[in-house]
C-alpha cells in the first residue's frame, strides 16, 4: 500500500461504526446539542464514529466544539476552554450545552442526558459524570527549549537524580509506525512535579528532547499517554497536524482508529489537513462554517471557498465529487482559458450547497459570485433567478451511465479509446457495460465496476470517458450552463 492511501481496512471502519450504533462502549459521548456557545446557536453534533475530525477555517469555532466535547466530563474544567474575563465576556450568560452520553457505570441499559450551562457568572453542570480525558493543546508543539518548566535542566547547578527508563515496546512500536523511525532506544525520565523528559538515540549518539523536532516530541508524548490511558478514555487534540509531515499526520489518525479498536478510546481532533481526513468515513468529519456545523467530507480548498476566501470570479457549489467532476467536464473544455476564473467545490450535500450559495449571495463582503448546481434527484428547489440550477436526470451516476448505454452503438469506438484500450477491445467494452448495467445495485460504484471488469482500469479514467462523451451528446444543456457561467465571468 502506498503512502497516499489509508492503511485502515473498511471492515475496521464498519466494525467501529456498528459498535457506536449498538452502544457497545462503556463510556462514550454520543451527541452534544449546543444551545449557545460563542458563535454557535442551536447546533447539534453527533459522534457516530469513535474518531471525529473538526475542520474549518481559522476562527470558525473548531476549538469551541472540541471544548464542548471535553466539558461533558468532570475531568475537564470549563474554564480551560471557556474562561470568563472581567472585561468583554458579558455575553457568556445563557451559554448552554445538552449531552447524550453512554456511561455503563451510571446506566447499563440506555444513554443518559446531562447539561452544562453558564449562569450567575459561573459554570453549572448537573450530575457531571467521570471519565478520563486527555487534552493535547497547541502548546505541545512548542520546542522543549522554550518551555519554562524545562529551563532548570539547562542550569549547570542542576543534578538529575532520577533514572532513565526505556520506552515500553508497545509505545515504541506505535511511535515508529507514525514517524517512520526507530525509537526503541529512546529513554524517558521523571524530572519532578509529574513532568517527563525524553532522551533520543541515533545510532548510539544520545541527545535530549531539546534537540527533538516539535512534531517528534509531540507524537512521542501523545502516544506514551494514550497507550497508558485507561480503556474508554476520551482524547482531545488541537490541530493534529502541527509539526508533522502529511504522511505522519495521516498515520497519527490511523493510530487513533487503531487505539479506538484496541482500547475503546474515543478521540476528537481539529485540523486543517486533508491528510488527516483520509482514513475517516463521512460520518466522522464535521465542518465548522459561519456558526454552523455540517457533517461530511470537505477538503481544505472547499473550506476556503465556503469561508469566502476565493481569488476567482466565480465559485460553483455542488453536492459531491461526482457532481464536481460532471460540472468540471462540461465547463473546462468549453470555457478554455476562461475556466481559470472559476472553481467548483463539492460541499457534502444538496442542503449545504444551497445554504452556502445563499449565504454568499446575501453577504456584501464576499467579492466573488457564486452558483449552486444540485443533483437531478435533489429535494431542494431549483431557481435559476437565484442561481440555483439542477443537473439533468435523476440519480447522477446512473443518468450519465444510462445515456451512454443508450447510444452505445454509435460511440463504442470512441468510448473504448477514451478508456485507454485498443480499438479491437470495442466488443469487450460493450459486453462489460451491458453486464454491469444488469448486475449493479449501487450506482455510485458503476464506473469502478466497469474499470475492474475491463482489467483494473482506474475509476477516474472510466468516469472521465463517460462524462466527456455525455457532454458531447447533450449540447443543449451544456451550452445553456456555459452561457450562464459566461454571463457571470464577463
Amino acid at each position: 500500500m502506498t503512502d497516499s492511501l489509508s492503511e485502515i481496512r473498511s471492515s475496521t471502519v464498519n466494525e467501529l461504526l456498528d459498535k457506536v450504533r449498538q452502544n457497545k462502549y462503556g463510556k462514550y459521548l454520543l451527541k452534544a446539542k449546543i444551545g449557545r456557545i460563542r458563535g454557535f446557536t442551536g447546533e447539534d453534533i453527533s459522534f457516530e464514529f469513535p474518531v471525529t475530525a473538526l475542520v474549518g477555517p481559522n476562527g470558525s469555532g473548531k476549538s469551541s466544539v472540541l471544548g464542548v466535547a471535553g466539558c461533558a466530563y468532570k475531568d475537564i474544567k470549563p474554564g480551560i476552554f471557556f474562561p470568563k474575563s472581567a472585561i468583554g465576556d458579558e455575553s457568556m450568560a445563557g451559554w448552554k450545552v445538552e449531552y447524550e452520553i453512554i456511561d455503563k457505570d451510571v446506566n447499563t441499559r440506555q444513554s443518559i442526558r446531562r447539561t452544562s450551562s453558564f449562569r450567575s457568572a459561573k459554570w453549572a453542570r448537573d450530575e457531571v459524570v467521570s471519565r478520563d480525558v486527555y487534552f493535547f493543546g497547541i502548546e505541545r508543539t512548542v520546542p522543549a527549549g522554550e518551555k519554562t518548566k524545562y529551563k532548570k535542566l539547562t542550569r549547570s547547578s542542576y543534578h538529575h537524580t532520577g533514572s532513565l527508563t526505556s520506552l515500553s515496546a508497545k509505545v515504541a512500536k506505535q511511535i515508529e509506525h507514525i514517524l517512520g523511525k526507530d525509537v526503541s532506544n529512546f529513554n524517558v525520565t521523571d524530572i519532578g512535579h509529574n513532568e517527563k523528559f525524553f532522551v533520543g538515540d541515533n545510532k548510539g549518539n544520545r541527545y535530549s528532547e531539546f534537540h527533538f523536532g516539535a512534531g517528534e516530541s509531540s507524537i512521542i508524548r501523545m502516544v506514551s499517554e494514550i497507550e497508558n490511558a485507561s480503556d474508554n478514555s476520551l482524547v482531545l487534540i488541537e490541530e493534529i497536524e502541527n509539526g508533522l509531515h502529511p504522511v505522519a499526520t495521516r498515520r497519527m489518525v490511523e493510530y487513533l482508529i487503531d487505539v479506538a479498536k484496541r482500547k475503546s478510546i474515543q478521540a476528537v481532533f481539529t485540523t486543517h489537513s486533508d491528510y488527516a481526513l483520509m482514513p475517516l468515513p463521512q460520518e466522522a468529519i464535521w465542518a465548522c462554517i459561519d456558526g454552523r456545523l455540517r457533517k461530511g467530507r470537505l477538503n481544505v480548498e472547499s473550506l476556503r471557498a465556503i469561508s469566502g476566501r476565493v481569488d476567482k470570479k466565480l465559485a460553483i457549489f455542488v453536492e459531491d465529487e461526482f457532481a464536481k467532476n460532471w460540472v468540471d467536464s462540461i465547463l473546462r473544455e468549453r470555457l478554455k482559458s476562461d475556466y481559470d476564473q472559476l472553481e467548483v467545490h463539492a460541499v457534502a450535500g444538496d442542503g449545504n450547497a444551497v445554504s452556502i450559495h445563499k449565504s454568499h449571495t446575501a453577504n456584501p463582503s464576499i467579492k466573488f459570485k457564486s452558483l449552486c448546481i444540485i443533483d437531478g434527484d435533489s429535494s431542494q428547489i431549483s431557481d435559476e433567478s437565484l442561481g440555483i440550477l439542477r443537473l439533468p436526470g435523476t440519480q447522477p451516476e446512473r443518468s450519465v451511465f444510462d445515456d451512454i448505454l443508450s447510444n452505445i452503438d454509435t460511440i463504442q469506438a470512441v468510448l473504448t479509446v477514451s478508456c485507454q484500450l485498443p480499438p479491437e477491445s470495442q466488443s469487450q467494452v460493450r459486453t462489460v457495460i451491458e453486464s454491469v448495467s444488469r448486475t449493479n445495485r449501487d450506482p455510485h460504484l458503476l464506473f469502478n465496476q466497469i474499470g475492474m471488469e475491463l482489467g483494473f482500469i482506474s475509476e477516474v479514467i472510466v468516469r472521465g470517458a463517460f462524462l466527456s462523451l455525455w457532454a458531447r451528446q447533450n449540447e443543449t444543456y451544456c451550452s445553456d450552463l456555459v452561457s450562464r457561467v459566461k454571463m457571470i465571468l464577463d
